[in-house]
């Protein structure tokens, strides 16, 4: 016998949600399958409201700081990255999710998630055409920035503890490594 899972497409996701048959539950959905969400910890909370709240101060009407709402992804992908840099398009976003091409970059905070975050989230990310994704890994207290991206891949990898880093879409924009993560 062969098994053969059901992949979803986003329309049958949104649909599911508008039915109300996730109701309670925390899930994403990646490459056309349902994911649930790891329960967040008061670590991971606490670190993703200061650096969003860091963002908004830094980057004022420049851009919109989403912590946790769905993007749309070509992909069947709709993932909830812990923060997603977008473009300030105001209520275009009741008709729908950010796509790719209104993502500057994105954030995810990994305690329990590293090998997901690092791998097929980044994987996602990158065939979508996100020009920059970074990892705050708090278990090792430091920034992982994905950069270059090249056959639906990103070739540069760098890891930061300390410094400064300024974001691809915003050059002029200076960022504390040190503010993400203490």
């Amino acid at each position: 016998m062969t098994l053969t899972t059901y992949k979803w497409t986003t329309e049958h996701y949104h649909n599911a949600i508008d039915k109300g048959i996730f109701d309670g539950e925390s899930v994403e959905l990646l490459r056309g399958e349902i994911i649930i969400m790891s329960p967040e910890r008061e670590l991971h909370a606490y670190y993703n409201t200061e650096a969003g709240d860091y963002l908004r101060n830094l980057l004022g009407n420049k851009a919109k700081i989403r912590d946790a709402k769905p993007i749309t992804l070509p992909n069947n992908s709709e993932p909830e990255p812990d923060i997603a840099i977008v473009k300030p398009l105001g209520k275009e976003y009741l008709k729908h999710h950010p796509y790719p091409e209104d993502i500057f970059w994105i954030i995810e905070f990994s305690q329990t998630t590293l090998n997901q975050d690092l791998g097929e989230k980044k994987d996602i990310y990158a065939q979508s055409g996100i020009l920059e994704y970074w990892v705050v890994d708090l278990k090792n207290s430091q920034l992982k920035v994905f950069r270059d991206l090249k056959n639906n891949n990103y070739t540069s990898e760098l890891t930061l503890t300390t410094g400064i880093i300024n974001p691809l879409s915003f050059p002029q924009i200076i960022i504390n490594v040190e503010q993400l993560m203490c």
